[in-house]
């Protein structure tokens, strides 16, 4: 019997599988909302029988966005375009999930394709937030440090795009707080060099997720999973680690998050990572060994047979696929096939090809 291919309930959804199409920016969003791209994008991932299928990083405020092509679920119009793409999802039986981010210091910046480092505020930019006035680098925007006013508007920013994303058919939120977007430039000592209850020592240094988790929380529907994704490492001296991932985990746990997404990286520009297939599982494993909570393994899965390892060795409750997604929407079919898995549920149109 498959584990990767045995159901896992969190609170009140079940997932069909251990199978998880990570959050990836597309960069095709207009004014925030999704457009066609972002229907056939996710859609066929569905059809590809992933068991949770996320949005990219969705901003909680114009200023949020990495780019100005980003998604976003600051307005209720944007609802609708969501909604679309949530009832296809589950049509599949998979379950749609949505990302809330604010990239913080890394924001206004050039889709990846349209040019390098920050977008003018004449070209369509913003002044953009961060916990210090320090820059990520010599090309992107000089950030505004935040005030407490800032944290508290940030924090309710989340709060009604969590209700938003209620109303668009999501059924699973997670909170980004890695990759050296906001709530993760709050947690690194390279980035928050703050003198107020908000920098300082790790407890005032996690404030600011905590705050955002339990205010979301709140007003979510009890059943409703909560994740978190965090950057387990710095990468780099004198920065975030995994000894204080496993403490920032345990506070999340309290503050009602149900699994832990574990990532790493992104918060120094020329951090040193050794990249390899299955690199951050440790990190998964041992938070999940030392805090009791759920967790999701991610980076270079790319092999069926890795996959199942991972779930069968218990190193991690979910694998999350990002680049080897794109290039194989039916990754989930074709690795049923490999681990002799009989699926129930293969699309009925595609049943000629099975």
């Amino acid at each position: 019997m498959s584990k990767l291919f045995s159901p896992l309930k969190i609170r009140n959804i079940e997932l069909k599988n251990r199978v998880v199409v990570s959050p990836m920016c597309q960069y095709s969003s207009i004014d925030g909302a999704p457009t066609d791209w972002h229907l056939v994008h996710l859609g066929a991932r569905a059809v590809g029988g992933a068991g949770l299928i996320f949005t990219e990083a969705t901003a909680v405020s114009p200023e949020g966005r990495i780019s100005p092509d980003d998604a976003g679920i600051w307005n209720d119009e944007q609802i609708s375009a969501y909604k679309r793409i949530t009832s296809f999802i589950k049509s599949q039986k998979s379950v749609p999930g949505i990302q809330l981010a604010h990239a913080g210091r890394k924001a206004s910046t050039f889709a990846p394709w349209k040019g390098n480092g920050k977008v003018e505020i004449e070209n369509g930019g913003w002044q953009t937030l961060a916990p210090s006035p320090i820059l990520f680098t010599n090309n992107f925007p000089d950030p505004k440090e935040m005030d407490e006013k800032d944290i508290k508007l940030v924090i309710d920013q989340f709060v009604q795009a969590a209700k938003r994303s209620i109303d668009a058919g999501f059924e699973v939120i997670e909170l980004h707080m890695a990759h050296g977007y906001l709530v993760h430039e709050f947690l690194s000592p390279l980035s928050n060099q703050r003198k107020d209850i908000y920098g300082g020592s790790l407890e005032n240094r996690c404030r600011f997720a905590i705050e955002i988790a339990l205010a979301v929380r709140k007003v979510i529907p009890d059943g409703m999973p909560l994740f978190a994704r965090i950057s387990s490492t710095d990468w780099t001296e004198g920065g975030w680690d995994i000894e204080q991932s496993i403490q920032l985990s345990k506070l999340l746990k309290e503050a009602g998050v149900d699994l832990i997404d574990c990532s790493s990286g992104g918060n120094v520009a020329k951090a040193n990572i050794p990249a390899a297939p299955g690199y951050q599982i440790p990190f998964s494993q041992r938070i999940k060994q030392e805090t009791k909570i759920l967790t999701g393994g991610v980076g270079l899965i790319t092999m069926a047979e890795q996959a199942e390892q991972i779930i069968a060795t218990d190193q991690a409750d979910l694998v999350l696929l990002a680049r080897e997604m794109l290039r194989d929407p039916y990754w989930t079919l074709h690795a049923a096939k490999k681990l002799n898995v009989d699926l129930e549920d293969f699309p009925k149109q595609y049943l000629r090809a099975k």
